[in-house]
């Protein structure tokens, strides 16, 4: 990659990022033209091979990307220091709704590209992706005080089966062509207001 994109204004870089994103996650990586990218992001394709050698190399990149934006939201937040369950999970859908205010397909981009198996990208998206997957199977359960729920829940379940069905919702969320980014918060809220009444005790 050419140092020189990062030279360029953040503007300009957002504009080449999020015309990446939205091009690869409407198609797959073999399908998705670099010309394509070029005018969404209103540069020329020679340009864009400027910064970028070719496709492989930016493909790459814009992962390398979500997994840094990804960091720099969660490392500016406290999500982490929430003692409340269900405000962790409202805080962390909070994050996720300024990533995609700045970056509208990136979710997208993400989950097109972690199933896409092209030979010319496999080996390297594997490596990166997996320490998702690692993540992914291995849920990390924070610590919960048995005080603030109903008496005999099973609360490693109770958690894993939030987690997964907050996962299910965005996933299916983000496959519909009318994807509304605050409606989708309202209606999520709505399920967490719902395990709230469903599990604590208060």
């Amino acid at each position: 990659m050419n140092n020189k994109f990062y030279a360029l204004p953040e503007e300009k870089q957002n504009r080449i990022i999020n015309a990446g994103f939205r091009v690869f996650s409407q198609n797959s990586y073999r399908k998705s033209p670099m010309n394509e990218i070029a005018a969404e992001a209103g540069i020329s394709k020679s340009l864009l091979f400027f910064y970028f050698k070719n496709k492989k190399e930016f493909f790459l990149f814009l992962w390398q990307t979500v997994k840094e934006i990804t960091i720099e939201h969660l490392k500016a937040s406290d999500v982490y220091k929430e003692t409340d369950i269900f405000e962790m999970m409202c805080k962390g859908l909070e994050i996720k709704l300024n990533m995609m205010h700045k970056y509208p397909d990136m979710g997208r981009f993400a989950l097109k590209a972690y199933y896409d198996d092209d030979d010319e990208i496999r080996e390297e998206l594997r490596k990166i992706i997996e320490p998702f997957q690692q993540l992914s199977t291995n849920i990390m359960i924070p610590e919960l005080d048995p005080k603030q729920f109903k008496e005999g829940i099973d609360l490693e379940m109770m958690y894993k089966d939030m987690y997964l069905a907050s996962e299910g919702f965005l996933y299916h969320e983000m496959q519909k062509d009318d994807f509304d980014v605050d409606k989708m918060a309202e209606e999520f809220r709505k399920m967490v207001d719902f395990w709230r009444k469903l599990y604590s005790r208060s």
